[in-house]
């Protein structure tokens, strides 16, 4: 089969340094300026204090938890309150099932699920795909950063408020920002703007072409995906389920929109999807919405995957992960559910298989891709959903969402590897690591490559050719 390219810019627009003259406050004097130095040191060390500590806490929460409902039941038993009791013991039971090494593991990073020692044999003897360069910035540890690659620059940014702007052949570092703020969400772009937000709810907005502030305005609760901008708006979505539309021009709130939310739900690091004047987004309890992009009105809803199963965590179906559209077709997959495509303009479905991701997918001109939450990566073909290849080498690896890359995928996981994936066939091709921390966010195409950002905050670019 012949797989196409896609196409790259044949050239660069360099970004220049902004001026300190930003006309606002302190916080945001420093425009995009100054160096930073290439990482040095030993890139195989992993600090995982915070990870025993993060599941130590949880622990601690779950047992006092369980005190206080068994507390409750017993006083419900004597009360009378059969309804109560029974309520009390089965939130006991779901907490119980809780795996708290997998929360803090699976999300924040962590060993992988399980994995032979054959596996890691074959992985090792893999060619290794060539690096370009790395840098580093403050580790991210309970928010996921996603780099971008926009107009001839790759962006980056951090929790302490830096955002950073990088040559994507060298890796220099070519401007920069303190924001000042504790950030939570980026890197986003468009209409001339990088895009950040922050835990605090606020959504900062700078000029590309000289890193100047241009607005900043407040949104109900922290931002925890990049925010995005077409079409004269911003789209952001913020950590309670709210999707909200913003005047690119100035800040301004156009709309704003809140899903039904069920008590028990997946923590979403995941944005929104635009194409065609519509807003696409994915919702617990395996909801799909579009939106129409100028009122924020609901134009269709539709069911990826329905809740089953005997307790609350079992009927968690949550789609946690960024839909996909080619303009003609929406899909999206959900935790303990479905891979589903949808027509874009009257939300009837087209397809569905049953799987489970809490990654994510992405989609060519034939398949869609799924990570898989047990670490395969599955091939469909997009027009009827049936199976194409499936790639189990990765068995055991929690999986990053894929990125399309020339006649690759390219999917990364949380140990930070990178590997390097046929699309034809789904042969790994090239494996490569970076420095052991978890790479969550999807990686970001580069002319030459890709670039990731891990966990512990290393910035790492490789080159793909052919």
């Amino acid at each position: 089969m012949s797989v196409g390219k896609p196409a790259f810019p044949k050239s660069l627009r360099q970004f220049s340094a902004g001026s300190n003259e930003t006309g606002r406050s302190p916080s945001h004097e420093r425009a995009f300026q100054g160096d930073r130095s290439l990482l040095l040191g030993d890139p195989d060390l992993l600090d995982i204090g915070w990870q025993e500590t993060l599941g130590w806490q949880l622990s601690r929460l779950r047992a006092a938890v369980v005190w206080r409902l068994l507390a409750l039941a017993a006083i419900a038993s004597f009360s009378g309150c059969s309804g109560m009791t029974e309520m009390a013991r089965d939130l006991v039971r779901d907490l119980s099932d809780i795996d708290l090494e997998a929360m803090s593991g699976g999300l924040l990073g962590g060993e992988p699920l399980m994995v032979s020692q054959e596996q890691m044999t074959r992985l090792t003897k893999l060619p290794r795909i060539p690096s370009l360069w790395q840098v580093t910035l403050e580790e991210s540890k309970v928010t996921v950063f996603s780099p971008l690659f926009e107009n001839g620059s790759v962006y980056a940014a951090s929790t302490n408020g830096e955002l950073l702007r990088f040559d994507p052949i060298s890796g220099k570092q070519s401007g920069g920002t303190q924001t000042k703020s504790q950030l939570s969400g980026g890197v986003g772009a468009g209409e001339g703007m990088i895009l950040v937000g922050s835990f605090k709810g606020q959504v900062l907005a700078y000029d590309e072409r000289n890193g100047k502030l241009l607005w900043s305005t407040h949104v109900s609760t922290e931002v925890l995906s990049p925010p995005y901008a077409g079409n004269g708006m911003v789209i952001v979505r913020t950590g309670d389920g709210r999707i909200l539309c913003l005047e690119a021009g100035s800040g301004k709130r156009k709309w704003i929109y809140q899903g039904a939310t069920p008590a028990l739900t997946v923590r979403s690091f995941a944005g929104v999807a635009m194409s065609n004047n519509m807003v696409f987004a994915g919702f617990a309890g395996g909801k799909l919405v579009a939106l129409n992009l100028s009122s924020g009105s609901l134009a269709w809803e539709a069911v990826v995957a329905r809740p089953k199963g005997a307790t609350e965590l079992e009927r968690i179906t949550d789609i946690t992960s960024l839909p996909v559209t080619d303009g003609q077709q929406v899909c999206a997959v959900a935790y303990q559910g479905r891979v589903a495509c949808f027509d874009t303009a009257s939300g009837n479905q087209l397809w569905a298989r049953d799987v489970s991701s809490n990654a994510g997918l992405a989609m060519d001109e034939y398949y869609v891709y799924v990570s898989e939450n047990k670490g395969e990566l599955i091939a469909y073909d997009k027009r009827d959903g049936a199976s194409v290849w499936k790639q189990d080498m990765l068995s055991g690896f929690r999986l990053s969402p894929p990125l399309i890359q020339g006649p690759y995928i390219v999917v990364a996981d949380t140990l930070g590897n990178v590997s390097l994936i046929r699309r034809d066939n789904g042969s790994i091709v090239a494996r490569s690591s970076t420095d052991g921390s978890a790479i969550v966010a999807r990686p970001a195409s580069l002319p030459n490559g890709f670039v990731v950002q891990t966990k512990n905050g290393g910035l790492y670019a490789f080159g793909v050719t052919g």
